[in-house]
């Protein structure tokens, strides 16, 4: 191998290493394409499933596949499957479609904030939080603990931000751990 050939093979390692930097991370394994909006990646997603069928039953696809950019704490399964026995079947209900919508949306922010401009605005406060209302009108606060990003609703309940920055065409996803729930 000359040294020319190494150079070149240098040169597309670190091209090659940088692409996969720049790329989406995955959700439950399954690629997040950021030309996608958040309703077209979230389907894909294995660990956001019930979260699907709740948007669906809320008549949000619509809300959620708009131009945005809307910033959106995700939980997956395993958060829905912490609530209380039965909480997930009585908000799929549709006669409790309002209530769905006032949880979803608590879920939701106005514009497209990644993680590193959370942690900034949280760092900056003089109490370590961020405080912020979700397009429900719902306070929401983000706290660093332990160098993970927390999203805490209004009761005081966290959720930790597990996949950060997965970029859609229309906002953002953060990946969270917990339901925030609305007062």
């Amino acid at each position: 191998m000359t040294f020319k050939t190494l150079v070149a093979s240098t040169a597309t390692a670190i091209a090659l290493a940088s692409a996969a930097f720049a790329m989406n991370p995955t959700v439950g394994g399954a690629p997040m394409l950021e030309e996608r909006n958040i309703i077209e990646n979230a389907v894909n997603s294995p660990i956001h499933t019930t979260l699907v069928a709740a948007v669906q039953a809320a008549d949000l696809v619509e809300t959620l596949q708009g131009e945005g950019p809307f910033t959106v704490f995700a939980p997956v399964n395993d958060a829905f499957a912490e609530l209380p026995a039965g909480t997930v079947e009585t908000l799929l209900k549709p006669e409790n479609k309002a209530m769905l919508q006032k949880v979803l949306t608590a879920h939701v922010v106005a514009g497209d904030w990644s993680a590193a401009d959370i942690i900034a605005a949280a760092n900056a406060s003089p109490d370590g939080f961020y405080h912020f209302n979700a397009v429900s009108g719902d306070a929401l606060s983000a706290k660093v603990v332990g160098g993970d990003l927390f999203i805490f609703d209004e009761s005081g309940n966290a959720g930790k931000v597990t996949v950060a920055d997965v970029d859609q065409s229309n906002g953002v996803i953060h990946v969270v751990n917990a339901v925030l729930v609305p007062k």
